[in-house]
């Protein structure tokens, strides 16, 4: 078969797709169109030089790996980017060779866009200040510092911290920030606009909640002050908005903020914004309105996996200047999992019992004190105890399934072990990988996929994992 453009980028996202987390192949491989094939010379198309700068400096050397496995040695791989997206004007492109290193393509000159203009009448201006003065409505306790990192919320939180950096000199415009209650999404949305008044003092940020903006917008009408609402959020350089979804059945509040919006994009400003749900799911919306929010990023938060939670705690303690036992944060951990403010919650509600009894806290404490958070939750079942039913139920020491040994029991016990964390647990394929001895996300899915061949084909087997089942869901 003739090789295009085409089939070679298919067959290199293939390999790509193995070898990263799914929401970061969604993120940074899908935009990319390929362009040509020249010879040894793949083009492929990318969204903006930000777009190109992460790919160089995360994936520079699977890309490498991969172009030069399908096209050979002299395999290389040339950039085209988008540098401005605008209704106004068409995109500039520029071809960038990929250096291997991703220090040649970045010292290129590339042609700017013509800025529009910033004069914007504002009747909010103090007399006697000249530039429009504003409280940006930050909470300073929301800071990128203190927003944990972990695999339920990376995506969102680089993306963040890339347009905390360059407002509106991204392609994450607007940024929208997606997940359920007391995820983090309002902490990482103000973060953002910390960091900016932070570096960038002058800028305009406002943050303000889509229940308070529908407000402002019914009392202009009632005052006749439209004019001024209007023109003192086109005034603004990045606008937070909080639950997006509340703009659900308010069609005239929905159409100011369309015409709010278009102007700021179109000015290179920043909008972020946050929703309990992915654009395409949220309902009572006007298609054009949802059209421009998948204009740039949505990234979501998810519940934190065991590891994330538990870094949660210890930074909440070290901040408060609290010591507690490893076993008692383990504890609440591994038992509140349901959202970030819920296990926030718990442990201050153990404090506070703490402080009032005057007891000192361990482990028996923090079961006493958190029944009533527990019993409102779903328990997560530890891979500890996973492993633990496992190896008894196979009668072979734990300390062996970690090992690099091959024995067929050993191994056995070691894949069931990884698929029921899989099936039981809310972890990570990348953690598990590293509880089970240090092995990568690919040992993990090809364990899950030779357990579950083996149930299909195997009915001893069948019946081991069933038994082991029954003990997990008695436990």
């Amino acid at each position: 078969m003739e090789k295009t453009c085409t089939n070679v980028w298919e067959n290199c996202l293939q390999i790509i797709k193995d070898n990263i987390p799914t929401q970061s192949f969604k993120t940074w491989f899908e935009p990319i169109i390929p362009l040509r094939l020249e010879e040894s010379v793949l083009t492929i198309q990318v969204p903006s030089l930000f777009f190109y700068e992460w790919l160089e400096e995360h994936y520079v050397g699977l890309l490498r790996k991969t172009v030069k496995k399908h096209l050979g040695d002299k395999g290389r791989l040339e950039y085209n980017i988008v540098v401005e997206k605008s209704s106004s004007q068409k995109p500039f492109t520029t071809n960038l060779p990929s250096s291997g290193n991703g220090a040649e393509g970045k010292n290129q000159s590339i042609p700017m866009p013509i800025a529009l203009n910033k004069d914007i009448k504002n009747p909010f201006v103090i007399p006697g200040l000249k530039k429009l003065q504003v409280d940006p409505q930050l909470n300073p306790n929301y800071t990128f510092e203190n927003f944990i990192e972990g695999d339920c919320n990376r995506l969102a939180r680089s993306a963040g911290y890339a347009v905390g950096a360059k407002p509106g000199g991204t392609s994450f415009n607007p940024l929208m920030i997606y997940g359920g209650v007391g995820l983090g999404k309002t902490h990482l949305a103000q973060a953002i606009g910390n960091e900016v008044k932070k570096t960038m003092p002058d800028k305009l940020v406002i943050y303000v909640s889509c229940e308070k903006f529908c407000q402002q917008f019914v009392d202009s009408l009632k005052n006749n002050t439209i004019n001024d609402f209007v023109n003192f959020y086109q005034a603004m350089d990045i606008i937070i908005m909080d639950d997006v979804h509340n703009f659900a059945g308010k069609d005239k509040t929905q159409d100011i903020f369309f015409h709010i919006f278009n102007h700021l994009h179109q000015s290179g400003k920043q909008l972020i914004l946050t929703s309990d749900k992915p654009p395409k799911d949220l309902a009572g919306l006007e298609e054009r309105l949802l059209s421009r929010f998948k204009w740039g990023l949505s990234a979501d938060l998810s519940v934190p996996d065991m590891e994330t939670r538990m870094a949660i705690l210890k930074k909440k303690m070290y901040q408060d200047g609290i010591e507690l036992p490893n076993d008692v944060i383990e504890y609440v951990a591994n038992n509140i999992d349901n959202n970030v403010r819920e296990l926030e919650g718990a442990m201050v509600s153990l404090l506070a019992q703490s402080t009032l009894n005057k007891k000192e806290i361990d482990l028996a404490l923090a079961k006493q004190m958190l029944k009533n958070f527990i019993k409102n939750t779903s328990k997560e079942i530890s891979m500890e105890y996973i492993q633990k039913l496992v190896c008894e139920y196979f009668e072979v020491p734990i300390e062996m399934v970690k090992s690099k040994t091959r024995k067929r029991e050993i191994v056995q016990a070691r894949q069931i072990s990884m698929y029921l964390s899989k099936s039981h647990t809310k972890t990570s394929l990348k953690s598990i990988g590293a509880f089970f001895g240090g092995r990568d996300h690919s040992t993990v899915i090809y364990a899950c996929q030779t357990v579950e061949d083996l149930i299909d084909t195997d009915k001893k087997f069948k019946a081991y994992v069933h038994d082991i089942q029954k003990k997990l869901k008695m436990s």
